[in-house]
């Protein structure tokens, strides 16, 4: 499937679009432990640990919207509560209808970057965000 659009929405409201999108991953741990045979061998078993998530990444051209930038700044301002937001990964193909989608919970910006700024430059200014949250899962 070629995609064209990643949208991160958040709390229900699609808030930018972006072109790149990574840290969408789960895992689980793995808890070794040694265990003897009835012949006295030992090996080692593993069994399933604590879940853990990657951190969001998100790049994107810089535009008027300041909604990321303001969203981070919460987070700056010693307001982490209330920064935090249950949102979704959305992507969307050539005709913007929703193809694959992935929500996250109680996510806040924990890092923005913005972009490197030479005028003799031919690249386009972006931004890029990351999403610090506990919880992934795929719903579409």
């Amino acid at each position: 499937m070629t995609t064209f659009q990643f949208v991160l929405e958040v709390d229900g409201i699609e808030m930018a679009s972006f072109r790149k999108c990574s840290g969408v991953e789960s895992e689980t741990e793995t808890i070794e432990y040694k265990e003897a045979t009835k012949e006295g061998k030992m090996i080692i078993r593993k069994v399933p640990g604590a879940m853990k998530w990657s951190d969001i990444t998100l790049e994107r051209r810089i535009d008027e919207s300041t909604a990321l930038w303001e969203w981070r700044k919460q987070v700056e301002d010693g307001d982490v509560d209330s920064a935090r937001r249950n949102g979704s990964i959305v992507i969307k193909d050539s005709m913007k209808t929703e193809v694959g989608r992935w929500d996250f919970d109680m996510g806040w910006v924990s890092k923005w970057t913005g972009a490197e700024l030479d005028a003799g430059s031919n690249e386009i200014a972006t931004e890029k965000v990351v999403i610090t949250h506990e919880g992934l899962r795929r719903t579409k």
